[in-house]
C-alpha cells in the first residue's frame, strides 16, 4: 500500500507540475507543447521504476514504420499507454472522448496538440465530420494517429472483439497500420491497486499494409494483438 500511495502522489503531482510549467506553451507553436506530453510519458516510466520497481521493455523497435504514413492500433489495459507511447512514437494524435476536452487546463492541452474528439454515445453533427478531421490531420502532419480498437480499458484476461471503427479508419486513411500489444494491466490495472516488481512489455508488431479488405484487416489486427498478449502473459 505504501508503494501504491507514493506512486500515486508523485505521479499525479508531477503531471500537475508539468502541466503548469508548460501552460505558456499554449500560446507557442504546437511542437513545443508536444514536448510536455513526452515529458509526462517519461515521468510515468520514472515513477513506475522508482516506486513500484517495474521494468519497461520495448520489443520490436525494428518494426516501427519509418518511410510512410501509418496509424497505430494498440491494446488498452491502463493509463500507462496513453502517456508512455508518446515517448516511443512521434507524439501520436489521439482520438478521445469529447468530454475530456472540457477538463480545465488538461482539455486545453488536448485541443492544442490536435487531439480528435468524438461523442461515442450518439450520432451528432460533430461526429459526421469525424473522418474528415482524421484525414485532414493525417495528411497535414507527420505524426501518426493512435487508436485503441478495444474501445476502452479492459482487464488483462479480457478479449473483447475489436470495434468496427478501427476497420473504417483503416479503409478511409488507406495507410499502413502499426499494431502494438501492451500488457500494462498486470501492473497498472483499470481498477484496484498497482502491482510492483513486474515488467510492462510494449510489443511493436509487424505492420499491416494498406489495401486490404476492411473486415479481413480487423480480424488480422485482432489476432495479431491477442496472440501477442497471450504470449506476454
Amino acid at each position: 500500500m505504501i508503494r501504491n500511495s507514493l506512486f500515486s502522489i508523485f505521479f499525479f503531482v508531477g503531471i500537475i507540475v508539468i502541466s503548469i510549467i508548460f501552460l505558456p506553451t499554449l500560446l507557442l507553436p504546437r511542437k513545443i507543447t508536444l514536448l510536455g506530453g513526452k515529458l509526462m510519458g517519461h515521468w510515468a516510466g520514472f515513477c513506475l521504476r522508482v516506486f513500484l520497481s517495474v521494468k519497461i521493455s520495448i520489443k520490436g523497435k525494428e518494426n516501427i514504420i519509418g518511410d510512410q504514413k501509418f496509424f497505430i492500433a494498440a491494446s488498452h489495459q491502463s493509463m500507462f499507454e496513453t502517456f508512455y507511447l508518446q515517448t516511443v512514437f512521434n507524439s501520436p494524435v489521439f482520438i478521445l472522448k469529447k468530454e475530456l476536452l472540457r477538463i480545465p487546463i488538461f482539455g486545453w492541452y488536448l485541443r492544442k496538440i490536435g487531439s480528435i474528439s468524438i461523442n461515442r454515445n450518439k450520432v451528432s453533427r460533430d461526429n459526421l465530420g469525424f473522418f474528415e478531421d482524421i484525414l485532414r490531420t493525417v495528411n497535414s502532419s507527420d505524426r501518426p494517429l493512435i487508436i485503441f480498437p478495444q474501445g476502452t480499458r479492459v482487464l488483462p484476461e479480457e478479449r473483447p472483439s475489436f470495434k468496427k471503427g478501427a476497420s473504417r479508419i483503416y479503409q478511409e486513411l488507406n495507410i499502413a497500420c502499426q499494431p502494438v500489444a501492451i500488457n500494462s494491466g498486470y501492473v497498472w490495472p483499470k481498477n484496484g491497486k498497482k502491482n510492483s516488481h513486474k515488467t510492462i512489455t510494449v510489443s511493436i508488431l509487424t505492420p499491416i499494409n494498406a489495401g486490404m479488405d476492411k473486415e479481413n484487416f480487423l480480424q488480422i489486427l485482432e489476432n495479431k494483438i491477442y496472440n501477442e498478449l497471450n504470449l506476454l502473459g
